[in-house]
């Protein structure tokens, strides 16, 4: 679900946007001046939430993204396995498999809280509470 819509030259850093139907996370935002006859350029450099690939975008001033609703839940690790953990939701008790980020990896374990973010239906534990 779309929170809101802005301009280029309004994403900051750390805000969260919506490239190609993938969350990205803005780590800069370079805006260039007007020409004679031009637009203002932005030049981004953003982090994808869910892969972690750095992804550069040029693009003008006046182009729109959307920016996501981003769903944090608290929940309880039931299981750790390889490459995702079985969690509880605190709030309606529902158990999901969820990937997680490699370097929480040696943190997970039973019974230990995390924060679950839901973003556009995509879902990953971000961190050990």
């Amino acid at each position: 679900m779309v929170l809101k819509i802005i301009n280029a030259t309004e994403a900051r850093s750390g805000t969260i946007i919506l490239v190609d139907g993938e969350a990205y996370a803005v780590r800069s935002n370079d805006i260039s001046k007007t020409g004679k006859h031009g637009h203002a350029k932005c030049r981004m450099e953003a982090i994808g939430v869910f892969e972690g690939k750095k992804k550069v975008i040029t693009v003008p001033g006046h182009e729109r993204f959307d920016v996501p609703n981003v769903d944090k839940k608290r929940a309880q690790v039931l299981n750790v396995s390889d490459d995702s953990v079985s969690v509880m939701d605190l709030e309606s008790y529902e158990t999901t498999d969820v990937p997680f980020q490699e370097d929480l990896k040696e943190q997970l374990e039973a019974e230990k809280q995390v924060e679950v973010w839901n973003i556009e239906g995509k879902k990953k534990v971000m961190r050990v509470l």
